[in-house]
């Protein structure tokens, strides 16, 4: 498989997912302890219970051992590469990632009595997850981003690690955009109700021969909204040579004069 994020490019989660166990898969441990601590991490896939035809090939593979290497996988003492290894295979064999909704999301499932194990394995690998029942089976969850990016990084999904953070980056500008479209929406529906207002002021003061009455300033402003009623207080502060608090101050004594009237 590709070695680049460009594999991924524009295809559906699943697609994704699959790829991703492929890629994870095609690993070829350079140790002989990473080859047998893989595989034991394979666990029941590696004896004709793989999940999957691309599990199957993998723990065929891991079978050849060089001459003088070690047959036994054990935790405890183990270094780090070897531990990861062993990670790895446990995801493929015991493992799932769900990018549904927008949202990253990768569990273990396993035996009850397997998964306080392999929750402290994961915490001593630097990746603390979470644990819970489901039907009688161990649950072991990863809902962190950060902590399914690490793992994969650790696995060596490079392709999918870059996928999965160009998702997120694309995830997170969506969601800014929204959040400003939202914001300017807001603040457009606010401008056009209170312009709205403020052109009511105007008449109503005119009409009752007020507006006359008031200073240059005031009657300024309200020439000028009425003349352009799409405009924003900047603009209008532009248009009349004043400060913008200068036009609110003015706008806000229309509607306070043509509410007084209007009580009265």
């Amino acid at each position: 498989m590709p070695g680049s994020a460009t594999a991924f490019a524009d295809v559906p989660a699943r697609a994704i997912v699959e790829a991703l166990r492929a890629e994870l898969a095609a690993v070829d441990p350079g140790r002989p302890c990473c080859r047998v601590a893989e595989r034991a991490g394979l666990g029941a896939a590696a004896t004709g219970r793989a999940p999957s035809a691309v599990v199957a090939r993998l723990a065929v593979r891991l079978e050849r051992i060089p001459d003088g290497g070690a047959r036994a996988f054990s935790w405890d003492g183990a270094p780090d590469h070897c531990r990861i290894a062993w990670a790895r295979g446990r995801f493929l064999a015991r493992g799932s990632l769900s990018l549904a909704a927008g949202r990253t999301h990768l569990e273990f499932v396993v035996d009850a009595d397997e998964a306080p194990v392999l929750v402290a394995r994961l915490a001593e690998l630097g990746l603390p997850a979470r644990q819970r029942l489901r039907r009688g089976a161990g649950v072991i969850t990863w809902k962190g981003t950060a902590t399914v990016l690490r793992f994969l990084q650790l696995a060596g999904a490079g392709a999918a690690l870059l996928e999965l953070e160009a998702r997120m980056v694309a995830r997170e500008l969506r969601a800014e955009l929204n959040r400003q479209l939202n914001a300017e929406t807001a603040n457009l529906h606010r401008g056009i109700a209170a312009a709205a207002r403020q052109l009511a002021a105007v008449a109503e003061l005119e009409a009752a021969g007020r507006l006359a009455e008031m200073s240059s300033t005031a009657r300024g402003v309200a020439r000028a909204r009425v003349e352009t009623p799409e405009a924003t207080l900047t603009e209008l502060a532009q248009r009349l040579g004043l400060g913008r608090s200068a036009v609110q101050r003015a706008l806000e004594l229309l509607e306070r004069e043509a509410l007084r009237r209007e009580v009265r």
